[in-house]
C-alpha cells in the first residue's frame, strides 16, 4: 500500500467513524446512553460541589439538573453556582439515606470522601486528604419521601448516587423510586474504603434483581500507592423503561 492509499484509507476510516458516532472516552459514552434513553431530569444525590452538574453541561446534557448535598460548605457553593444555570435545583440541605432523621457526618479535608461512615485503613492509606476534621449534623431523609417535590409526571429520570460508601442506604430509601427511573449511576468499592460499607457485587445484584442492567462500568478511583483500582462507577439502564 503506498502512501496516497494509506491517506485515503485514513480520511475513509476516520469519516466513516464520525458517521458511527463511536463514542470513546467514558463521558462520551455517558452522553451517547443518556441520549438513547432520552434522559431529560437526573437526580444528583451526593453532589458535593457540583461535578456531576458540571461534566453533564461539558458533554451537552441540558435538561433538568436537581442535586442533594448534606455539607453545609458544600452546599453554600452550590446555591451560588446553580444562579447560573436555570434548569439546576438544588434541594435543601440534606443527606440522603434510609429514614428520616438526623445523623453527624464526616467531614474530610478532601470534602468529598465526607461521609456519614467512618473511613477505614485503606482509605487513609490510599487518600492522604481523606483525615476527618470535623463532624456536623445533618437531617437525612429517605429519596422516596423527595419524589413528587423535585420530579414532574412524565420525567425521564436518571439518578446518579455517590455517597462514600453510604450507596445501601440511599438504595434502601429508594424502593419506589426505583420503580419510575430509566436509569442509573452508582459509585463502587472493589476495596471497601468505609466502615458498614456493602460489598460492589451485592449492590451490583440488588439493582440486576430491579431489573437493571449493566451498560457502562467506567473506571473512577485508582490509588498508585497501593496499586489497585478502587472504585468504579455503574451505569445501568431498565430495559422495559428504556422502551417507554
Amino acid at each position: 500500500m503506498d502512501i496516497e492509499q494509506v491517506k485515503r484509507w485514513y480520511w475513509v476510516r476516520r469519516a466513516l467513524n464520525k458517521l458511527r458516532r463511536r463514542p470513546k472516552q467514558p463521558d462520551e459514552k455517558l452522553k451517547a446512553v443518556l441520549d438513547d434513553h432520552k434522559i431529560d431530569h437526573v437526580l444528583d444525590v451526593g453532589a458535593n460541589i457540583g461535578q456531576t452538574q458540571a461534566k453533564l453541561r461539558e458533554i451537552g446534557f441540558r435538561g433538568q439538573i436537581t442535586s442533594f448535598e448534606p455539607l453545609p460548605n458544600a452546599h453554600g457553593l452550590l446555591v451560588e453556582k446553580s444562579a447560573a444555570d436555570p434548569n439546576w435545583k438544588i434541594a435543601d440541605r440534606v443527606a440522603i439515606g434510609a429514614e428520616p432523621g438526623e445523623a453527624a457526618i464526616n467531614v474530610s479535608e478532601a470534602s468529598d470522601m465526607s461521609s456519614l461512615l467512618d473511613l477505614n485503613a485503606e482509605a487513609l492509606a490510599a487518600f492522604h486528604k481523606s483525615k476527618v476534621i470535623e463532624t456536623v449534623p445533618t437531617p437525612v431523609q429517605p429519596l422516596d419521601t423527595l419524589w413528587q417535590q423535585y420530579v414532574e409526571d412524565g420525567d425521564r429520570v436518571f439518578l446518579k448516587i455517590d455517597t462514600q460508601g453510604y450507596e445501601k442506604h440511599v438504595l434502601d430509601g429508594a424502593e419506589e423510586t426505583l420503580k419510575r427511573i430509566i436509569g442509573i449511576q452508582i459509585e463502587l468499592s472493589l476495596l471497601p474504603l468505609y466502615s458498614g460499607e456493602t460489598h460492589y457485587i451485592d449492590l451490583l445484584k440488588r439493582l440486576e434483581d430491579a431489573g437493571f442492567e449493566t451498560f457502562i462500568l467506567a473506571e473512577t478511583s485508582f490509588s498508585v500507592d497501593l496499586r489497585r483500582q478502587l472504585q468504579v462507577d455503574a451505569i445501568m439502564f431498565h430495559p422495559d423503561r428504556a422502551k417507554a
